[in-house]
């Protein structure tokens, strides 16, 4: 593990050298999806994100339990205010089909979606609906700790009780003061002692379609406890990190701790990471406003908002090319000068397995490797990592000008390092932009084009080479006149 790794953690507010709790070991917690509908190009983010960190930690040699959850239950249509509909349940009854009909074909919908994206599986991926007992559990023990209560059959978090012993706020940085003026009562949480207490366990109303038993009612858990429960299962009372969405961090994550702390006496998590959100026109991707384009929609190009259809590779590199906390706006034009700059990287591997090695280097090459990991170790900096990609290109194409040298081990190290990091820690992989036979008939055509064109150059008449040449141009094909031969590649 040569390269220390650095990352911001929410809770200080700032970078902090990553120590893991078990020399060699990571523990990974990630919020996954509520399977109600198709993810969203709002959806691919995180799981990008936590994806590189995931497969970054594996790279440095950490053996790393991956823990991401489905959300199958308890999570409701007004998630700040917990009220309405659970959204699963919502649209059991809009289709007309069992809750689990429609867990099911939307984390199906979810897989898929995430193997286009070469997002690796998790180590384990539970679902709520599968751990009510425990959850129940945990309930109970928060109730006989003192901070909790049971009000008509439903159980709440005591959030004054607790804020009077430990913080209430700690990881979004407001305090119970603010939130008491900015919570609003509503009706039907009479039951509460103050409004700003959130569910542990809801009794179901007569029309509410998911329901359990429990010593209180037949009801459902709150939607903060499962993540509560099912990281602490896998991966113990305290565990290294936990990753999701900003839009978490309060209610949801807050929650989490003040029920870990409710439950244990301790905080489970020693460092949080949040990515940042995507926006459209500079507001958030969210299927609440409307503003969202699914992931399939993107592949196929079959949205309003999109003038062509864009790789699940493409989707991944627009990603990648903005720092994980920063915002990333869509706009086609962005996606677009993605997939230009992803073919030019894959190309540059091609190119590269064509290189000759020379007796000595006048490339440095473990300058570029360390600029890259120090990247990538500085917070998951992966837009300056794919920056010193770019001059890596460079320098690539310089040597096959002939205007660089690279000793036959530099360039044995060159191409490791690239496939590596390019492959395995970016999570790129070669696309088939159409199918064989189309590529084959475009490959024979090149040929008998640049053939013809040599030919006419070998004659001296130079007007048919040009028209040869400029016509391919405008068509969006360039050809390129190398020591090696005619090269041509899709502009």
């Amino acid at each position: 593990m040569g390269n220390q790794l650095f990352i911001y953690n929410t809770l200080s507010r700032k970078k902090e050298e990553f120590k893991p709790l078990v020399e060699g070991k990571v523990g990974l917690y990630v919020c996954g999806p509520t399977v109600y509908s198709d993810s969203h190009l709002g959806h691919a983010r995180p799981n990008i994100t936590f994806d590189l960190l995931f497969r970054y930690l594996t790279f440095l040699g950490y053996k790393v339990r991956y823990v991401r959850n489905i959300t199958d239950v308890g999570h409701l249509e007004n998630e700040s205010e917990e009220s309405g509909e659970d959204k699963i349940g919502k649209k059991a009854r809009l289709e007309q089909l069992e809750p689990m009909e429609v867990v099911q074909k939307y984390m199906n919908s979810f897989v898929h979606n995430m193997e286009n994206l070469n997002v690796l599986p998790p180590s384990i991926e539970p679902r709520a609906s599968g751990h009510i007992i425990e959850q129940q559990q945990m309930v109970q023990e928060i109730l006989d700790n003192g901070f909790a209560y049971e009000s008509k059959g439903s159980v709440y978090f005591d959030v004054e009780k607790y804020n009077q012993k430990y913080r209430y706020g700690i990881l979004s940085g407001r305090n119970l003061d603010d939130i008491k003026t900015n919570t609003r009562e509503l009706d039907g949480q009479s039951e509460k002692k103050n409004s700003f207490d959130f569910a542990l366990w809801k009794k179901a109303s007569p029309e509410h379609i998911m329901r359990w038993p429990s010593k209180w009612s037949e009801g459902f858990p709150g939607w903060h406890l499962e993540c509560s429960v099912m990281s602490t299962k896998y991966l113990g009372e305290q565990f290294d990190i936990h990753g999701g969405g900003m839009d978490l961090t309060f209610p949801h994550h807050e929650c989490e701790i003040a029920q870990n702390v409710a439950c244990n006496g301790r905080e489970a998590v020693r460092y949080w990471m949040h990515n940042n959100m995507i926006t459209i026109n500079g507001q958030k991707m969210a299927r609440s406003l409307g503003n969202f384009i699914t992931l399939k929609e993107l592949f196929s190009g079959k949205h309003a908002m999109l003038q062509q259809a864009y790789s699940p590779m493409t989707i991944r590199f627009f990603i990648l090319q903005a720092h994980y906390r920063s915002t990333i706006d869509f706009s086609n034009e962005a996606l677009q000068a993605s997939e230009k700059g992803l073919e030019r990287l894959m190309s540059s591997l091609k190119t590269l397995g064509e290189l000759s090695a020379s007796d000595v280097s006048t490339v440095d090459v473990a300058a570029l490797k360390e600029k890259c990991f120090a990247a990538l170790s500085d917070d998951l900096n992966s837009p300056i990592a794919i920056a010193h990609l770019f001059d890596g290109v460079k320098m690539i194409n310089s040597i096959k000008a002939g205007n660089e040298k690279i000793s036959a081990n530099d360039l044995t190290e060159l191409k490791s390092f690239y496939h590596a990091i390019i492959f395995d820690v970016l999570g790129l992989k070669e696309e088939q932009t159409s199918d064989s036979g189309d590529n084959q008939v475009l490959a024979g055509a090149m040929e008998l084009l640049i053939s013809l064109r040599t030919e006419a150059k070998a004659h001296k008449d130079w007007a048919t080479a040009d028209k040869i040449r400029n016509d391919l141009n405008a068509l969006g094909i360039e050809l390129k006149d190398t020591k090696d031969g005619v090269e041509w590649s899709l502009k």
